[in-house]
């Protein structure tokens, strides 16, 4: 009767996760009855595992002191998870348990990570790492497929033109040429962003809308000093959108993005040079598809602002200023009586 190789290296690998497991542990996780995990451990010992049998209450298996762990083994999928999980603990400043920074053990990890790792895949996961650029410290990113994320990294370390096959936001399918410039995590979002060379314009594409990415003869040069993350940045704030938001708002740059960031809008200095009726005052313009959520936020930025289009924001605005008054001059109500 052939034995389930799954299972065993399964057990093999509960027990290199340290301490003694019990019977009735080993059983539950494998789902196998007791008698089935003995002959499991009978195959590792076969295979020079050393697998010490711990008797007593709370006895079971464990591995013997000194045991080397085999090569490690993972997936390509596997292993990007394992290396992106690390370079967004260190990214994002979280501390272990003992209280220190998780970047300094992260890279210790990583770095023994790819030690162990087939060469051709750790090379192709540098590629990723070296090609990817986060736009605030990330939080929970859905991470596309292995292979286009491969390819794709590929194709912007080493200058080289990709095909992809895209679906758009409206389901339209299509197949486009890509010079890409850079890899860049968003939102939980990822994007590769570059030029198509039969436009002649920048375009950036959500990976996992991206079907298929194969890598194209020949090379290009990407523009000198070029800033990926920016150029999502950018682009995601000037896309088309149903609304097209102006708003003139006194104060700084800094004021204004801890309320309406990159992504979402983009400011500059008004035109007029120095003249005093504009100075403080900056531009800012938004595409959206909806304007409900902006009066609140023009509320909490606290600075003077004002609307040049659309006339409907205006009216939102004069609405939720109405609540507000009708919110701060309600009474509360006398003792021993009602609310009304």
């Amino acid at each position: 009767m052939a034995r389930p190789t799954h299972r065993v290296l399964t057990l093999l690998e509960l027990l290199q996760s340290g301490g003694t497991r019990t019977m009735a542990e080993l059983a539950d996780r494998l789902g196998v009855d007791e008698r089935t995990v003995r002959r499991y451990v009978d195959h590792l010992i076969d295979l020079d595992v050393p697998v010490e049998s711990v008797r007593g209450r709370y006895g079971g298996y464990r591995l013997g002191p000194g045991y080397r762990l085999p090569p490690l083994m993972l997936t390509d999928d596997e292993a990007l998870a394992v290396l992106l999980g690390l370079v967004a603990g260190r990214r994002a400043g979280l501390m272990t348990a003992m209280g220190t920074p998780a970047g300094t053990a992260g890279e210790t990890a990583a770095a023994k990570i790819r030690r162990v790792l087939p060469e051709r895949l750790a090379r192709r996961l540098d590629t990723v790492l070296e090609s990817l650029a986060f736009t605030a410290p990330p939080g929970r990113f859905d991470t596309p497929e292995t292979t286009v994320l491969l390819s794709i990294a590929d194709a912007v370390r080493h200058h080289r033109p990709v095909s992809i096959r895209y679906t758009a936001a409206d389901g339209r399918r299509s197949e486009r040429t890509l010079h890409p410039y850079g890899l860049v995590a968003h939102s939980g979002r990822w994007y590769v962003t570059g030029t198509d060379p039969e436009l002649g314009e920048d375009r950036t594409f959500r990976l996992d809308r991206i079907a298929d990415a194969r890598t194209l003869p020949g090379s290009f040069e990407p523009p000198a000093g070029i800033d990926p993350a920016q150029r999502v940045l950018s682009g995601l704030a000037t896309a088309p959108y149903r609304h097209e938001v102006v708003l003139r708002i006194q104060g700084t740059v800094e004021q204004i993005r801890a309320r309406l960031p990159a992504a979402v809008a983009t400011v500059e200095e008004p035109p007029g040079g120095t003249d005093p009726a504009t100075e403080g005052w900056l531009r800012v313009e938004l595409r959206v598809e909806r304007l409900d959520w902006l009066p609140p936020v023009l509320a909490s930025l606290d600075r003077p602002f004002l609307i040049e289009r659309p006339d409907a924001l205006r009216d939102l605005v004069a609405a939720l200023a109405a609540r507000l008054t009708a919110s701060a001059q309600r009474l509360p109500p006398a003792p021993g009586t009602g609310a009304t």
